[in-house]
């Protein structure tokens, strides 16, 4: 069975934050790992379900994976039955948040524009409607085949540039996030 290895080149801090509101400094130095200034005792191991087995400060949990978003650097764990989120700090994101740089504050969502000409079958969404990251926003049939659009990330719905039964061209802008 594999058993975790915590690799310590040099100190790195981690910045996780559980389901949104309890903040945990993570400290990994040569003489050992700490947690909010205090040294942690723990190991672990992957169990054969996909579980796995964690022993922190003496104390055994059971821990199972749910979902991870690398792009959102978000885990979602299953501890003794509790569900939690785990957003992960990087020491780059921290640096950035310092400097007053917000990585996804950075990023727009891109509209909605036909990659072919085509068919808009179905429009799924209404204008001032918040969408999230793969919600399905319009059916559009191109080449005898149905392609669903969803959501490249979380938006609002600005406006809707087409109605359904309506022809489009490569390019045309079909629906306006925001």
């Amino acid at each position: 069975m594999p058993i975790f290895v915590s690799v310590q080149i040099n100190q790195l801090m981690i910045k996780a934050i559980v389901n949104g509101s309890t903040s945990f400094a993570i400290n990994t130095a040569p003489e050992g790992i700490s947690c909010n200034g205090q040294a942690v005792e723990w190991s672990g191991l992957e169990l054969p379900a996909g579980n796995y087995s964690v022993i922190l400060d003496g104390r055994s949990y059971t821990a199972q994976v749910i979902s991870i978003d690398k792009d959102a650097k978000k885990v979602k764990v299953l501890i003794e039955q509790q569900e939690y989120e785990v957003a992960i700090g990087e020491p780059i994101d921290q640096l950035l948040a310092a400097m007053g740089i917000n990585q996804g504050a950075g990023r727009k969502i891109n509209d909605i524009k036909a990659p072919m000409p085509g068919l808009v079958l179905k429009v799924l969404v209404a204008p001032g409607q918040a969408i999230k990251k793969g919600d399905p926003v319009l059916i559009l049939e191109a080449m005898k085949m149905e392609n669903v659009f969803k959501a490249t990330g979380d938006a609002i719905v600005k406006e809707i540039k087409v109605s359904e039964r309506t022809a489009v061209e490569k390019g045309e802008i079909l629906v306006i996030l925001e």
